[in-house]
């Protein structure tokens, strides 16, 4: 009942003008007819119910005092009609006391109210009663299923808006997992090989200094490689860039991998196919993560990257290494887990096979 009074403001405020309309309509009637202005004071009294006396019962969580205000304003509903000898303001009346049963009573009660509403007209002479009565009982069915559908109507907009904010919020969270899986896939991806080649060049700067500068060369050019990544991940925040071919990127990852002293081979099966966007980002993706984790962890001396397009409706990007290997597949930390998010965004999965001293293959299979 809570959530129908929170959705229900719109129709109370039509049933206030509602009212008010009535009531200046029986006090037109009441002069018209010469009529002592005392006559009102049932008409007063079921205006300030149906408009003080709803509001504070419409809070109350309890049944009883609904009940009991339904039935005070049927009472004083039925003084008014038939005082005001059942004039279009005391029909408007019994309209607004419809509509306010339909909203602060279950289906049962509503029915009960709308059912007893045309006995009002039991004074007058038959015909004239039913068809008088069968008139009132239309248009007070009518005001309850109206009432009813605008509640509904506005329950289901709150519900909608409700719903809109979710699918942002949805959205803003999958924004930032697709920024950081960016920032640790690709900045992460570089550092890890400025590092890698910083390292090597303390290693032989004693013994050989030109290998030294040449190694430190290539640690400046990586970490300009790093500036332009963020530059680029800032771009596509803006607007999509156009992509180079898959196999040449990958090409390029070995080129860095090898020149960070693990040699690495690619490896193109099948005929080239264009993929969709968020397709190729995952497996140049996955590529970058699985060559990082080759320098960083596999104490490999060689990787291999195999691209195949020999599925008609999916592509295949392995990576491999001779390297140390780990027990079961693991999980590989933050870098696998925006692999497999990727692949899963695009109806796709990835899998890591490791056997100890034999090495590992990552593998990455998505539909193109």
């Amino acid at each position: 009942m809570r959530g129908l009074r929170v959705e229900s403001g719109g129709v109370r405020r039509a049933l206030a003008a509602l009212t008010v309309a009535a009531f200046v309509t029986l006090v037109v009637d009441v002069v018209a007819a010469e009529r002592s202005v005392a006559s009102l004071g049932p008409a007063i009294a079921f205006v300030l119910a149906a408009t003080f006396g709803f509001a504070y019962v419409e809070r109350r969580q309890r049944r009883w005092p609904r009940y009991a205000f339904v039935a005070a304003l049927f009472l004083l509903g039925g003084a008014v009609f038939t005082q005001a000898s059942a004039n279009v303001g005391a029909t408007l009346l019994l309209v607004v006391l419809v509509s306010e049963t339909t909203l602060l009573l279950p289906l049962p009660a509503v029915v009960v109210v709308v059912a007893l509403v045309p006995f009002f007209h039991a004074g007058m002479a038959f015909a004239e009663g039913l068809r008088e009565g069968l008139g009132l009982l239309a248009a007070a069915v009518f005001a309850a299923v109206l009432t009813k559908l605008l509640v509904r109507e506005q329950t289901a907009r709150a519900k909608l808006r409700e719903y809109a904010l979710q699918v942002e919020r949805l959205a803003a969270a999958q924004e930032r997992n697709r920024v950081a899986r960016d920032i640790h896939d690709g900045l992460g991806h570089s550092l890890t090989v400025v590092q890698m080649q910083i390292k090597a060049a303390r290693a032989v700067l004693a013994s050989q200094p030109d290998r030294a500068d040449e190694v430190l060369a290539k640690a400046q050019d990586q970490a300009e490689e790093a500036l332009r990544e963020v530059r680029r991940s800032v771009g596509a925040l803006r607007e999509p860039q156009p992509a180079v071919p898959l196999p040449e990127a990958l090409r390029a990852l070995a080129a860095e991998t090898s020149a960070a002293g693990v040699p690495t081979q690619v490896g193109v099966t099948g005929a080239v196919r264009a993929l969709l966007a968020d397709a190729e980002e995952s497996l140049f993706r996955a590529a970058q993560e699985g060559l990082t984790n080759v320098r960083k962890h596999a104490r490999a001396s060689r990787a291999e990257l195999l691209l195949d397009y020999s599925q008609p409706a999916a592509v295949r990007l392995e990576v491999r290494d001779d390297g140390a290997g780990t027990a079961g597949e693991g999980d590989g930390g933050y870098g696998l887990l925006g692999v497999r998010e990727r692949a899963a965004h695009v109806g796709g999965r990835m899998t890591l096979e490791s056997v100890p001293g034999t090495g590992s293959t990552l593998r990455v299979e998505v539909p193109g």
